[in-house]
C-alpha cells in the first residue's frame, strides 16, 4: 500500500470550504482535470478517467458533522481517500487530502499524485474564493 497526503490553508470558513468540496455536481471544478464524477444513488458514483477512457464504480460519502469526505473504489480495492477540513480561527481553514493505493497497478507514482493533489487543492481554493467573493458581493 502506498499513501500520499497534502494540505493547504484557505482563507475561508471551514463550512464554506466543505460545502464547495462536497458539492457532487461541482467536483469536476477542482478534481484533477482527467477525472469526472457522476452521481448515481449516493453514496454510489461513477468515476470516469479520460486517460484510460474507463468508468470505475466508487463510493463517495460527505460527513458534514465531521467536515470530512471519504471515497474509494467499489468493486475492486484499488484506492481510497479522504478530504478533511479544519477551522484555524480568524476565518481560515486547513484542507488535507489523503490517498491510499492498495494495488501498485493503480498508483501513478509519487510525482504524478503529488502534482495532482497540489493542483486539486489550488483549484478548490479558487472555487472557494469565487463562492465567498460572490456571496460577499
Amino acid at each position: 500500500m502506498t499513501e500520499y497526503e497534502r494540505s493547504r490553508t484557505m482563507p475561508a470558513q471551514p463550512e464554506h470550504v466543505f460545502d464547495e468540496a462536497a458539492n457532487v455536481g461541482r467536483l469536476d471544478s477542482w478534481l484533477p482535470e482527467a477525472l469526472h464524477v457522476r452521481a448515481e444513488e449516493l453514496p454510489a458514483v461513477t468515476v470516469h478517467e479520460d486517460h484510460t477512457d474507463e468508468d470505475t464504480s466508487a463510493l463517495l460519502r460527505a460527513r458534514r458533522d465531521q467536515m470530512r469526505i471519504e471515497w474509494g473504489t467499489r468493486d475492486q480495492g484499488g484506492y481510497a481517500g479522504w478530504l478533511q477540513v479544519a477551522g484555524l480561527g480568524s476565518g481560515a481553514s486547513e484542507v488535507t487530502v489523503h490517498l491510499s493505493f492498495f494495488d501498485a497497478g493503480h498508483d501513478p507514482g509519487e510525482r504524478a499524485v503529488g502534482d495532482a493533489l497540489d493542483t486539486s487543492l489550488e483549484r478548490l481554493e479558487e472555487q472557494v474564493r469565487l463562492r465567498v467573493d460572490h456571496a460577499a458581493g
